[in-house]
Order: structure tokens, then sequence, then C-alpha cells
């Protein structure tokens, strides 16, 4: 079918739209969106309508729905004063207002799709050879299907459905992912399944399913991940537990499964931007390719990394996600890398978190992110609030614990610091930031002057890939308080071949976030003991 009104045509069987006639870029959502009003100008579209049709009734944030139709009105010529074309109904939904004709009949030249990306496409070009012009369709979708009681006694119906109910709602509080709402998944309960099949029905990238057996006094929980494209299994795990407060068990499963079910998804979803190797990708294909840089802990790719996120929240500025994390890179250039610290970037890193918390209050990922500038800006006390917000929001947030750890370290609170680092390190065993948990954990036990626990962490860090010289010197000033000079010295020496130009003075810079003075002379007193030079 074919809609005309004013300049555009509306072709819902080819999934296009045309302005005078040339072919408009726009995502496969904004289409469907479109498509949905366009059909129904003669009443109102209510958003539980809107979420049913164009997620397929997962659950997304109101701030998904008001990016969506922020850039349909974009695409229209329209906006949220005028409405000429989209008209917003006060917490009720959304109407078409223009003047709709059927094109099908009309006698006019085929609008022409051109066959590359034009010059004013909001794209964000990249270095590399293949010219497929494709974009990713948004944030990853998930369904969890009911998990499978094996057990011979129907009535741990209930544990497995509990188990299966808790993961949803779980992984919404992800708010980067879409989560198949539990009515429709629960739909497929007991019926046999082909998960690309199931993919396809439901238009999600992944499917988690798994089952429950109980084994006398013992539990049994298997979870996989599944790619709905491939049908290829991504991550899987198993746990046994004794059965104690069954629902003390349910919540303690859940959090971990989903803890490690959400950098699996972020880690495939990263893999998939950097192999599709698109000479143009758009904002959300930024955003990944950024975090990707990120999570590679080097100095050229922070760099990349703040430039591909500022890109990606340029192309959309609703993209929370793109201002949230190049906040964070932002700070992690200042303490690791080349970005010097100063406090028009911490100005600057801290509005764009505060941008994404407006255009998502709800976000764990953002409190947690703003904790971080708040700590390099020395507000601890913001930054414990904020951190103990995206844990009352995501419990299972291991990122979330790590940063209260460090908010609590840096206030003197030691015992309770180090159990947030070993609460995140038992959450997400495999996150990305691994080494940070154990690194910074490692920190905060020098503060303690606890150095032969400061030593073992520091240890453990440093076996694990991408991790940085910061580790390495926390291995220094342990050795050095413990009086194990050899040992001390060499660690400096390795210290010093691992970042040439790393000095006192250097440290001392970098340390910037550091309010309590006895700390920061703690730690250049350990260097100064090996037989780092001051600098200058």
């Amino acid at each position: 079918m074919r809609y005309q009104f004013n300049e555009f045509i509306l072709d819902t069987d080819r999934f296009e739209l045309f302005k005078n006639n040339q072919h408009i870029n726009a995502e496969p959502q904004v289409i469907e969106l479109l498509a949905l009003l366009v059909e129904n100008t003669h009443r109102l579209v209510g958003k539980e309508e809107i979420n049913d049709k164009v997620w397929g009734g997962r659950i997304v944030s109101e701030a998904a729905l008001s990016s969506r139709i922020k850039t349909a009105r974009q695409l229209l010529g329209d906006n949220g004063r005028t409405q000429h074309t989209i008209r917003t109904v006060h917490k009720k939904g959304f109407r078409f207002v223009a003047d709709v004709r059927n094109a099908n009949d009309q006698q006019s030249t085929e609008p022409h799709t051109p066959s590359k990306p034009g010059a004013n496409d909001k794209e964000c070009s990249v270095e590399n050879t293949d010219s497929q012009n494709d974009t990713h369709k948004g944030k990853p979708a998930v369904a969890v299907l009911p998990f499978n009681n094996l057990s011979s006694d129907r009535g741990q119906e209930y544990f497995s459905d509990g188990i299966t109910t808790d993961i949803i709602t779980l992984l919404s509080k992800h708010h980067w992912l879409n989560v198949t709402a539990r009515n429709t998944t629960f739909g497929f309960k007991g019926q046999p399944i082909d998960i690309r099949e199931l993919g396809k029905q439901l238009a999600v990238d992944y499917v988690v399913e798994g089952s429950v057996q109980r084994m006398g006094d013992r539990i049994r929980v298997s979870a996989q991940l599944i790619d709905a494209n491939t049908g290829l299994h991504k991550w899987a795990e198993r746990y046994d537990r004794e059965m104690a407060d069954i629902f003390a068990l349910q919540d303690e499963i859940t959090e971990v499964i989903v803890a490690r079910l959400e950098p699996e998804i972020g880690f495939s979803e990263r893999n998939k931007v950097v192999h599709a190797r698109r000479a143009n990708l758009a904002s959300w294909d930024c955003f990944h390719l950024g975090v990707y840089h990120f999570f590679k802990f080097t100095g050229p790719d922070n760099l990349e990394a703040q430039r591909l996120l500022k890109q990606s929240y340029a192309l959309d500025e609703e993209c929370g996600e793109a201002y949230a994390w190049w906040a964070y890179a932002t700070i992690l250039g200042m303490v690791y890398w080349q970005t010097s610290p100063s406090q028009q970037l911490l100005d600057e890193a801290l509005a764009a978190c505060d941008t994404a918390l407006t255009l998502d209050s709800q976000n764990a990922s953002f409190y947690a992110l703003r904790a971080r500038i708040l700590l390099a800006r020395r507000e601890y006390d913001r930054a414990i609030i904020d951190n103990e917000t995206a844990i009352e929001l995501n419990p299972s947030f291991a990122a979330a614990h790590c940063g209260l750890g460090d908010s609590l370290a840096y206030e003197a609170r030691y015992d309770e610091s180090v159990a947030c680092f070993t609460r995140a390190i038992d959450l997400s065993p495999n996150d990305p930031q691994r080494w940070a948990f154990l690194s910074y954990g490692a920190m905060a036990l020098l503060f303690k002057k606890d150095f032969e626990a400061a030593l073992q962490w520091a240890n453990r860090a440093s076996g694990i890939p991408n991790c940085q010289y910061w580790t390495t010197a926390h291995m220094v000033v342990a050795l050095a308080h413990l009086k194990r000079e050899d040992e001390a010295h060499q660690a400096a020496i390795k210290l010093r071949q691992e970042l040439p130009s790393f000095t006192c003075a250097f440290a001392r810079e970098k340390l910037f976030y550091l309010r309590k003075q006895e700390q920061i002379e703690l730690y250049i007193d350990g260097l100064q003991k090996a037989g780092i030079p001051l600098g200058e």
C-alpha cells in the first residue's frame, strides 16, 4: 500500500519513505511506527498499542518511544511544538493529523532509490572497505523463554516460572536492551521451538532458555544465551545450590544469571558491529563501536572511543547511552592516558550524564556512570548516592557495586568498600572490567594499609588481558610498604617498561580524584621507596 501526505509517499509494501520522489533513509522501526499511525488516521493510537505493534510487546522505556516519535517528526519536517503531522495526546498516545490519500491509483513516476547514502544522511563514517549501506536496527532485543521444570514434582513449576519472570524483570532494568514481555514468551511454554523461527516471529536477536531440576535438598539451574539469527550458543552456565530459603535462592540465582548475560550480549553486539565492517554507521552502531574501542583499554582506543561516542549523540541527540559513555571514556582518558584533567572537561562530562538522565531517569547505567564523573570531581557523597540508586534500580549491575566500592574507599570506609568490590567480582566474573574491579579493590586495600591483601588483589588483576599499568603501580606500592625491597625494585622496573613516562609527579597529576592527602602521600611514598623517579 502507498499513502500520500503533504510531499511524502509512504510505501508500506516496500517499507520505504519518499519525499518529492526521492528516497529518505529511515530506520525500520520508524517506518513501522509511521505505517501504524498513517493506517489509523481516524483515531488515537495508544502507547500500549504502539509498544505491541512496533516492539512486539517488548518492555521498552518512554525514552525509546519518544526518540522514535521525534525521529519520525524530523523526517516529516514536523516537531514537538508545531505538531502539524503527528500530534501528541498527553498521557494517551498519538494521532496522525495530516491529510492522507491512497497513492496506489495515482499515475506518478516511481520514486527513485539512490544506490548510496546521500551527503545529508545521518551516518558516521569509519575507515574500511565494505560498501554495504545497511544500518543496525537499534537496541538488541532479547526473549526469555520459560525455564523447563525437569523435576518429577510438577509442584516445582512455580520455581522455574519464578526464575524466568525474575530474569525478564532484571534484564529489562538494563535499558539498552529491549526485552520481550512475559506474557508473550510464556505463550510458548511447553511447545517445541526452533530458535531461529522464534527469532523471526518475535523479531529478537537473542533468546535465553534454561531448565530447573530439584534433586533432594539440592537444586540445579542451567541457562543458555543463543543467537536467534544463527541458532548458535553464545554462553551457557550451570548453578548448583543447596535448598534453603527458596525465595532467597531464587533471588541469588537470577541476579547471577542476569549479571552474566548482560556483558555477554554487549560483547556479541560489539563484535557484530566490528565484523560487519559497514562503511557507514548509524548512531547506535557508532555507540557500540565506541564501546568496543573503550574496552580495549589503550590510549589511542580511548581517544577513538571518545570520538565515536560523540559522533553517536551528534547523530541522535536522544541516545542517552552515548552521552553517558562519552563522559566515562573522557574521565578514564584523564586517569590513564592522554586526556589532561581539566575543570572544563569535568563540567562537560557531568553535563553529558545529566542529559542522559533527563532522557531516561530510571536508567541504572546512567546513574553509575554519573557517579564515576562525580568521583573524578571528588564529590564522593553524591557519587555514593548515585551508585546506591543504580544498585536499587538494578541489583545485578556489577559495575555499580564496583563504583560504590571506589566511592567508599576514598571516604576511608575500607571494609564496606572491599565488600562492594567482592560483590562486583562475584556477580560478573567475566565482565570486561573485571581487572578494574580487582585493581580498584587493591587500591582500597593499600589505603587500608592491608598491603599483603592489596598485593594479592593486584596479582589477580595483572593476569587479566588489557589490565592497565596502574595495577603494576599498586604492586610496587604494596611491595615497598611490605619492605620487600628487591621485589619492589623489580616491579618498578616493570612499571617503567609499561609506561616509561611514569614518575611520582605523573602519579600525583593522575591521582587528581583523591581528596585525602594521607592517601596520596601513602601512595607516593611507596613509589619513592621502590625507586620511581620524582619527575617534574
